[in-house]
């Protein structure tokens, strides 16, 4: 399968890093507005063409899967692009700004029959089988609530502090711990509360969301842009406790039962951006037009959550 990447930023050099070393996978092409940027990543992780222009890319009959990489703002734009190109395309989170826009790209590849995917790397990963076996065997009993969070402090980045590129902590750190949730509690949720610290410029500096699901469930959640955050998730059942080092990429999961904590070991990795490239080529070549791992509906309830917690908080993007 060929594999192109559009907008070559930080984290398509590790999509990139991860794909070079996976059987079946060729990387094909990458696309910058800057030609020079697109022809030094080519060169730098052996792609066979580059160009200036997401056009040219989205035009190249050759092209297959386009990995979509740039910010927030421009992933329905771009996104849309290779889809009306007949590309099949792996999207990175947040997939798009709002719900609106998100049902509108899964309805276009249903049309066309391409694989359209979001790229949360979590949902791809061997650690996500292993949480759920040790849930549905009873490892802490029944679940009760969850607790996560994920903060750094990246108030520089310019990206993140824009409004007009939908920056803050929701969208980029928030929808780890949110996701990490959302993996635990698969039923309808009936109350989201929340709040946020907002920037002078509008965008949200931290917010804590508390989600309540059916059945009683509790997921409190929190990020952060401006602090270190644990990066941790636990959940809490009636017999013990689960707790993952990280709601991102976790290398350890800890049962913790009375005095007893039992760690699991995730297997190693290249970087863990493989294991979603890896899902598109068998969700293509089986003609799917979505990843078991990540379904369109989990997509949608995801910027459905995010979708009401900014309405709450007041916050609304140019590009909306």
């Amino acid at each position: 399968m060929k594999l192109s990447i559009l907008a070559p930023g930080g984290i398509a050099n590790q999509i990139a890093r991860a794909a070079v070393q996976l059987e079946g996978i060729e990387c094909y092409a990458a696309a910058s507005r800057s030609s020079e940027r697109a022809e030094a990543f080519a060169e730098k992780w052996g792609f066979e063409k580059h160009y200036g222009s997401y056009g040219e890319l989205a035009e190249d009959p050759q092209a297959e899967l386009v990995y979509v990489a740039s910010p927030h703002s421009h992933h329905y734009q771009h996104a849309k692009l290779c889809l009306e190109h007949g590309k099949h395309v792996l999207l990175e989170k947040a997939f798009t700004v709002n719900a609106a826009q998100a049902e509108e790209l899964i309805q276009i590849a249903g049309k066309k029959g391409l694989l359209l995917a979001e790229a949360f790397w979590p949902r791809y990963m061997p650690s996500r089988n292993m949480i759920q076996k040790l849930l549905a065997q009873g490892a802490i009993g029944e679940v009760q609530s969850v607790e996560a969070d994920f903060g750094a402090p990246l108030s520089t980045i310019e990206r993140l502090r824009s409004p007009e590129l939908a920056g803050g902590a929701l969208l980029d750190l928030g929808v780890y711990p949110i996701n990490f949730a959302l993996q635990v509690f698969p039923g309808n949720i009936e109350k989201i509360h929340s709040s946020a610290v907002l920037s002078p410029e509008g965008v949200d500096w931290m917010n804590s969301i508390t989600l309540i699901f059916e059945g009683s469930k509790m997921a409190v959640l929190h990020s952060n842009m401006l602090a270190h955050m644990k990066n941790h998730g636990t959940i809490y059942g009636d017999k013990g406790y689960l707790e993952v080092d990280s709601v991102s990429n976790c290398t350890n999961i800890r049962v913790y039962e009375g005095n007893k904590m039992t760690c699991y070991q995730v297997p190693e990795q290249i970087n863990g951006y493989e294991y979603e490239i890896l899902a598109c080529a068998r969700a293509i070549e089986a003609g799917q037009t979505e990843c078991a791992e990540m379904p369109h509906s989990e997509t949608v309830r995801m910027m459905r959550i995010l979708d009401e917690a900014r309405k709450t908080w007041g916050m609304r993007f140019p590009c909306e």
